[in-house]
């Protein structure tokens, strides 16, 4: 199990994968958006998303879980 974790303050932008899709190692999970820019929240193995933290609009912190892959 590998958690995903916000690597800075933003806010989630677009969800782009949903609990239960499968995952490929670097595949995007969501786009967040901090000071008008976008970074792409990745999966950093393969697996399948258990669950995800976050919906489109919520404010994150930095360290924040926004998901797990199994």
């Amino acid at each position: 199990m590998a958690e995903i974790r916000a690597e800075m303050v933003g806010t989630a932008l677009e969800i782009l994968a949903r609990p239960g899709s499968a995952l490929a190692a670097g595949q995007t999970v969501l786009v967040l958006e901090s000071m008008k820019m976008e970074l792409p929240v990745v999966a950093a193995g393969a697996g399948t998303l258990a669950s995800l933290a976050v919906a489109k609009g919520d404010l994150v912190q930095q360290g924040d879980l926004l998901g797990v892959v199994e």
